[in-house]
């Protein structure tokens, strides 16, 4: 546990150490043990190492392939990473092509596209190879018609003659025979469904994951052409057609035809960016028509996509699949896979031109001849309730080579009995209830038996929130990459509340266990609104929302349901003013109020209170009192 508790901690195990102390005083900086008599062989004090082993992977493109860093908790370690574009990829191209029955004219274009796309294609690769799939819809209602009549031809109102509706089929598989490619296209009749969107993320998902089928090459980079004029589908859409069941991501491909569109839900953006990068997919979205701005808008949560506007006719088809590939190869960002808990990392792009960028925004414009340099900074946070050797997968998006990061985590002492000289590490049974703290130059602990629970904002709430480790009685927050988590019991973050225009609790509050907690002034699930707004609720007579609702952010919600108006002022079916009245009288008393009483009176009576002394006046005369005064 001593370990734990900080980089600058160490352990004396010398058996005959400050004989008579306590177990407190083994933990301490190096020095001061040293100085109190420990001697150096019997101090635990892990060192942080960066090693790249000689018999690591050997990559072209991304160096090192692996690297082992040994860590203890509070320390950090750093490496450069470097990533060098080849000049010239083998290339696989998948058309992925949406067969609904508007895309017509485009399908026709495609005719003419793979001789003159391979001449282009010739300058800027290797190897260069074309496949083809094609895609529309689920086919169950409310997607496509299931009217006897149109259920085999769906596009009948374009009186053309069109193949069934279908998820995803697999046409062909990446070749360099372009006129297998161009047989397979002349081949394609259209189809048809009812609904605005397509099922284009399903077929994507399989035409990633479906590797054996597509034909994709490990050495090549990797297209996916996604042509069509419409939205897609996401994740919880085909509950309209009750489907429920979640994607799985694995491929489901039977004699070429994907046979879970009917039984499986679309993916979700996350899953299938997961997808996309785990087998080095690009994917250039070639959209005609008004849903351009759409697929635009979702390039920052799909890394490693493009976005490109088809002209009429797909025209322009051949240019833009060039240019759009040129773009991906002169871009290098890199994320991190396989995350382990308590590790923290902190990646810096050094571009070619100087500039600094995060790992994530990476740099742009980079020639083949370039090198990316990534300053790769990884902090142990804690160990967790896992030790021993963890790994992490940095990989560069699009790119087939990775960097392995071997994590050696060090949390407990390295002690042995040996025939010379008996070693004591009592520290990681933590038996004696004792809570250490490793601070600057000073490592000190008092008792505390139950440390972890100090770790909790109440007693019946979890250890740190759930989002923390407590480590001698205080909690050290998780990190995360949805955002910061913090607080005393790491009961705060700044992600998982509800936002206001764009501000988590409208920049006027702060998030506590998943709500809003409204600063000073301020009220709403949100936090949006100004108390000051509680004036707009109240009626002539000083009342708010005349008593038969609630001020909600300025405006009156009536909780009587026979009442209405701005301030739930009409109810014709409400008492009459004299049995309005006569729920004040308590008011009017100042004996033995309670709270609540005293709080309604505030809302619904304010504009009659005066507190009298009932023992000085008769009943009779209280009432008529009370009467003459409303």
């Amino acid at each position: 546990m001593c370990l734990a508790l900080g980089p600058e901690c160490a352990w004396c195990s010398q058996e005959d150490f400050m004989a008579g102390a306590t177990q407190k005083g083994r933990c301490d900086m190096v020095f001061n043990l040293m100085k109190k008599g420990c001697q150096s062989e019997f101090i635990e004090n892990p060192t942080i190492r960066v090693t790249i082993p000689s018999d690591h992977k050997a990559n072209t493109q991304v160096t090192p392939g692996e690297v082992s860093i040994q860590l203890r908790p509070g320390g950090k370690a750093s490496f450069m990473l470097k990533v060098h574009p080849l000049e010239k990829y083998p290339v696989d191209l998948y058309y992925l092509v949406d067969v609904s029955a508007s895309m017509h004219n485009n399908i026709e274009k495609l005719n003419s596209v793979g001789f003159d796309l391979s001449k282009k294609m010739a300058n800027i690769s290797l190897d260069f190879r074309l496949g083809f799939g094609s895609y529309v819809d689920k086919t169950v209602s409310p997607y496509i018609s299931i009217h006897p009549e149109r259920i085999h031809n769906q596009c009948s109102d374009y009186k053309l003659d069109c193949m069934p509706p279908h998820g995803y089929i697999h046409v062909l598989s990446l070749t360099d025979n372009i006129a297998e490619f161009k047989n397979a296209v002349n081949k394609q009749k259209i189809s048809g469904n009812i609904d605005t969107p397509e099922g284009g993320f399903d077929a994507m998902l399989q035409a990633a994951v479906c590797q054996s089928h597509i034909g994709w090459r490990k050495e090549a980079k990797r297209l996916l052409l996604v042509m069509t004029d419409q939205t897609s589908h996401l994740a919880l859409d085909s509950k309209l057609a009750g489907i429920v069941i979640p994607n799985d991501g694995n491929c489901h491909l039977k004699d070429n035809v994907y046979i879970k569109a009917t039984s499986m839900e679309h993916p979700s953006l996350g899953q299938l960016s997961e997808k996309l990068i785990d087998n080095n997919i690009n994917v250039i979205f070639a959209v005609q028509g008004n849903q351009f701005h759409w697929y635009k808008d979702l390039l920052p949560l799909l890394p490693g996509t493009v976005a490109r506007q088809i002209e009429s006719e797909a025209a322009n088809l051949n240019d833009l699949v060039v240019e759009a590939y040129q773009k991906l190869i002169s871009e290098v960002k890199i994320q991190v896979d396989n995350q382990v808990q308590n590790l923290h990392f902190n990646i810096t792009a050094i571009c070619p031109d100087g500039s600094r960028k995060t790992g994530m925004e990476g740099c742009k414009n980079v020639a083949y001849n370039e090198e990316v340099l990534f300053n790769v900074s990884v902090a142990m946070k804690g160990c967790g309730i896992t030790e021993g050797r963890k790994y992490v997968i940095i990989k560069p998006i699009g790119f087939n080579e990775t960097t392995i990061i071997n994590i050696y985590k060090n949390c407990a002492c390295q002690c042995e009995d040996s025939a010379r000289h008996k070693r004591i590490c009592v520290d990681e049974t933590f038996l004696d209830g004792e809570r250490t703290n490793c601070e600057d130059t000073n490592c000190s602990s008092s008792e505390d038996t139950f440390p972890f629970e100090r770790c909790k904002l109440h007693p019946d709430q979890p250890i740190c929130s759930g989002q923390g480790d407590c480590i001698g009685g205080r909690c050290l927050c998780h990190k995360t990459r949805l955002g910061k988590v913090y607080g005393k019991y790491c009961e705060m973050d700044d992600f998982s509340c509800p936002y206001y225009h764009g501000n988590l609790c409208a920049g006027n509050g702060e998030c506590e266990a998943g709500k809003c907690k409204c600063f000073r002034g301020w009220e709403g699930d949100r936090c949006q609104c100004s108390l000051l707004t509680a004036k707009h609720c109240m009626n002539s007579k000083g009342q708010i929302c005349s008593g038969r609702g609630a001020c909600v952010c300025g405006k009156c919600e009536c909780t009587d349901p026979r009442s209405f108006g701005r301030f739930c002022e009409y109810c014709p079916t409400c008492n009459n003013a004299c049995d309005e009245n006569r729920n004040c009288v308590q008011c009017h008393y100042s004996n033995n109020a309670s709270q609540t009483t005293h709080d309604q009176c505030k809302t619904s009576c304010a504009y009659m209170v005066h507190y009298i002394d009932p023992a000085s006046v008769s009943p009779k005369l209280q009432w008529r009192k009370f009467l003459s005064s409303g």
